[in-house]
């Protein structure tokens, strides 16, 4: 079938998501983000209480802090069915219709990447959303008909790195928008510690510390950094990760102790070397380093920002004093 792909759940890559494996299931299970975590569980069990779909739900923040566990997660407490989608996938109001055409009563429908839905498209998910009605127009232009079709109620759950990119009444139509934040070495120490069990391989306390505070708050990071860890121990014959085979494994994966990898080296360095230090557009940043605009303003720069490494203005990207120390360059 043509839109096969769009409707089954696409494949996912160990760099985008966690492994099946690793993923919780239940929302016991799913480590930090306590407060939106806690507003989901309140607002499942009254969806169920009443007997109706839940809310559709927003989940946005950086990528690799759970957004489609979640999903998952919220479809396992509801009991029902979830299908994935991406944004850029639904390319014709066909694709869009073949998905929600596919839906049974309760069903969750997971879209990641919402925001890189074209427009048109999200004027066909409105009455969906709202009115649980697909209305699309058949045929070729003057011989063309509207065709209503009825839908079961259904959950929309979109995820994105930007949410300031969708437009306000795709937004509007989110009855729950939650924001996940950044995770603490305490939340990851748990993670990678349960990430050690579920793949049997023992880890130290001091070096699952170690692997958290060099994380970037993110536990997409902190999986795939234990999985390389867990390689170098392998290869040592070690039966058990720790803090010294750590160590030497992530420095050779060049992860420095904030967790900042030669990406973020080469952007903070730009700045201070090639722009005086700030501020720099993001275009010139972008050609400087060599990598696209939406890689710098999705993956690096929310990490830098939150610890205080960068600034951004109106005018450009500024390097901070500390960003200087840790580089350990003299401002001139």
């Amino acid at each position: 079938m043509e839109n096969e792909s769009v409707v089954t759940k696409y494949a996912l890559q160990e760099d985008n998501i966690m492994d099946n494996t690793i993923r919780p299931e239940t929302i016991e299970e799913y480590i930090g983000q306590t407060d939106v975590k806690e507003n989901i569980k309140v607002f499942v069990e009254a969806a169920k209480i009443r007997n109706e779909a839940l809310d559709h739900v927003l989940l946005y923040g950086p990528p690799g802090l759970g957004k489609t566990t979640l999903a998952f997660i919220i479809a396992h407490e509801l009991g029902t069915h979830i299908k994935t989608a991406s944004g850029p996938s639904i390319e014709k109001s066909g694709d869009l219709a073949a998905i929600l055409s596919s839906l049974e009563p309760g069903d969750v429908l997971f879209i990641d990447e919402i925001h890189r839905m074209p427009r048109y498209i999200e004027e066909i998910l409105y009455p969906a959303m709202e009115d649980f009605s697909l209305d699309i127009i058949v045929g070729s232009e003057g011989n063309s008909r509207n065709i209503k079709i009825d839908l079961p109620p259904f959950t929309l759950v979109g995820a994105t790195t930007r949410a300031g990119d969708l437009s306000a009444p795709l937004r509007d139509r989110f009855g729950i928008i939650s924001k996940l934040q950044f995770y603490t070495t305490e939340e990851l120490c748990a993670i990678i510690k349960r990430t050690s069990r579920v793949l049997d391989m023992e880890i130290a306390d001091d070096a699952a510390i170690e692997l958290a505070k060099r994380s970037r708050g993110t536990p997409r990071i902190a999986n795939r950094l234990f999985k390389r860890v867990r390689d170098f121990a392998l290869v040592k014959g070690k039966e058990k990760i720790d803090l010294e085979i750590t160590k030497e494994a992530l420095n050779r994966l060049k992860v420095d102790n904030l967790g900042l990898d030669k990406t973020d080296h080469e952007l903070l360095l730009a700045i201070i070397e090639k722009f005086s230090g700030g501020p720099v557009g993001i275009e010139a940043l972008s050609s400087s380093i060599g990598e696209e605009v939406t890689t710098i303003e999705d993956v690096y720069e929310p990490y830098l920002l939150q610890i205080g490494l960068l600034k951004r203005t109106s005018r450009g990207r500024i390097a901070t004093e500390k960003a200087y120390e840790v580089l350990g360059i003299k401002r001139n």
